[in-house]
């Protein structure tokens, strides 16, 4: 697994146009605070149950990679739950999987505010929201 910064990980979608980048985070998350243009939404886990179902989510990113060669790209909003994301593909064959750390919204500051440090939309690189 390649774990990689988010100006990396866009560097790598550049040069891996046939990449799959899944956003796992909750939808709620993915519509409301944004995401990566061309993310496609594959929630880790959902609200209200909050419960990881490990094979549902390996099952549905197989159907939308349609290969376990193809180039993954994992985003969630710190890193941590793409990266749990990340293991579960590894583990179940995925040949090519990235996590990107520090996520969408970043690591927490020493105020517990996420986005001054580092990530995603803190390194200024493209977002939508709903």
């Amino acid at each position: 697994m390649k774990d990689l910064t988010p100006r990396q990980a866009w560097a790598y979608l550049q040069a891996h146009p046939d990449a799959l980048f899944v956003d796992v985070r909750m939808e709620i998350e993915y519509l409301y605070v944004g995401h990566p243009p061309g993310a496609v939404h594959i929630a880790w886990y959902e609200y209200p149950e909050m419960e990881i179902d490990e094979a549902r989510f390996v099952e549905r990113v197989r159907r939308e990679a349609a290969s376990p060669h193809r180039p993954v790209v994992l985003i969630c909003r710190s890193g941590q739950r793409s990266l749990e994301a990340a293991r579960a593909l590894e583990a179940a064959g995925f040949t090519e999987v990235v996590n990107v750390r520090h996520g969408f919204e970043s690591d927490r500051d020493e105020r517990l505010h996420r986005g001054t440090l580092n990530g995603w939309r803190h390194d200024g690189l493209p977002w939508e929201q709903m």
